[in-house]
């Protein structure tokens, strides 16, 4: 899972990501709100924790934005703005949940789990490409009936490919909806993931397109 934290503050920032990728989430992060929407419009995000008193634009102006424009990613507002009307206006924008700082890690992840597991019921729980099945809320895997058990890297991996099998994705678009910006990466680990997808399911589960880039398999 991708989370984006949008947070001018130093610490809290810092803090979130470190947290977000100690507990296994992918986590970007931008201090001000001006590339929000470009950054969210790619849907690579499975989450985004939102802090409403942004430099450039205003929290409530990017969560406005983006529902307009019918992108349904989980936004968690992060604020110290705890009037009433500010939660009343968050929500009724389109907040999935408002949460005031200060805050305790241990609540945030609750509640981060809780709107990916509502997301998640919300969207079609099996995913089918041919011998291959994937139940994106248990995260099970299944290949010709067998169960396939993957490393956390490896499940969002084939997700990419299963989510849009036709399209070619380049080392690069892959290595980008992998790892977080601050992730060190070496420079073989995507063929050394589609290397143990390959040995874990089928040899022909994913496939080299020639000076571009890998897609899904025939399976």
């Amino acid at each position: 899972m991708k989370i984006l934290v949008i947070e001018d503050d130093q610490m809290i920032g810092d803090t979130l990501q470190r947290a977000l990728k100690k507990s296994g989430y992918t986590c970007d992060w931008i201090q001000e709100g001006t590339q929000a929407e470009a950054l969210l419009a790619n849907g690579e995000y499975s989450l985004v924790i939102l802090d409403l008193g942004l430099p450039h634009r205003d929290g409530f102006s990017i969560l406005t934005a983006v529902r307009a424009k019918k992108i349904e990613t989980p936004i968690l507002i992060l604020t110290a703005r705890d009037q009433v009307s500010d939660r009343v206006t968050g929500l009724d924008a389109g907040a999935d949940d408002y949460m005031l700082k200060p805050f305790a890690l241990e609540e945030l992840e609750a509640r981060i789990r809780m709107l990916l597991r509502r997301h998640s019921q919300q969207k079609t729980s099996l995913l089918s490409f041919g011998a291959l099945s994937v139940n994106t809320v248990s995260y099970e895997v299944t290949y010709e009936s067998n169960p396939v058990h993957l490393s956390s890297k490896e499940y969002k991996l084939l997700m990419c490919f299963l989510e849009k099998p036709k399209v070619v994705f380049s080392i690069t678009q892959l290595e980008d909806k992998l790892y977080g910006w601050n992730e060190e990466v070496a420079s073989n680990a995507i063929e050394v993931h589609i290397h143990q997808l390959r040995k874990k399911i089928d040899k022909k589960a994913i496939k080299n397109i020639r000076n571009m880039g890998y897609r899904l398999g025939e399976l």
